[in-house]
C-alpha cells in the first residue's frame, strides 16, 4: 500500500514545512499528533518539531480521506491496518461501504434540502416587500 507506516528517515521538514507541503493547517497537524493520528516527531535541541518523509505520507493520506469525507475514527482505522502491515482489500473495502452508505445518505438529504430551498425561492417575489417567504420559513417554529 502507498502509505507508510510511522517510521524514521529521510527529508527533514519543519512544522510549516510540512504544512505547506500538503496543504495541512499547522494547527490541524498539531491536533492530529494530539489525538495520535501522526505520530509525535522528534524534536531539536531548541524543542522545534522535524518531520520526515513518512510523516508527510501519513498527513497527506489523512488529507485526501477527509476531503472525500472519511471520518477520523474510518481514517484510524485504516491507518491501523497500515501499522499493523496488515491491509487487505477486504477490510479497506468494509471501511470503505461504510463511508459509502454515509456518502448515499448525504447525498439524499441533500436533495431534499435542494427541493425545501427551490420551494422556499418559487414563493418569494423577490423585489423590496417586507414580507419574504424565505425568511419566514427559516424563522417558523416547528411542531412538537
Amino acid at each position: 500500500m502507498g502509505v507508510a507506516p510511522a517510521s524514521r528517515g529521510g527529508a527533514d521538514l519543519t512544522i510549516g514545512a510540512l504544512s505547506e507541503g500538503t496543504g495541512v493547517n499547522i494547527e490541524t497537524i498539531r491536533y492530529y499528533e494530539k489525538i495520535k493520528l501522526l505520530p509525535a516527531p522528534p524534536r531539536t535541541a531548541g524543542n522545534q518539531r522535524i518531520y520526515d518523509r513518512a510523516h508527510r505520507q501519513r498527513l497527506t493520506f489523512i488529507r485526501r480521506a477527509r476531503e472525500i469525507g472519511f471520518s477520523l475514527e474510518d481514517i484510524r482505522a485504516l491507518l491501523t491496518l497500515v501499522d499493523r502491515h496488515a491491509v487487505t482489500c477486504g477490510e479497506v473495502q468494509d471501511v470503505a461501504d461504510r463511508h459509502l452508505i454515509t456518502v448515499r445518505a448525504k447525498i439524499t438529504d441533500l436533495r431534499r434540502m435542494e427541493r425545501v430551498l427551490k420551494d422556499m425561492k418559487a414563493a418569494c417575489a423577490g423585489g423590496l416587500v417586507p414580507d419574504c417567504p424565505i425568511m419566514e420559513t427559516l424563522f417558523q417554529e416547528e411542531d412538537s
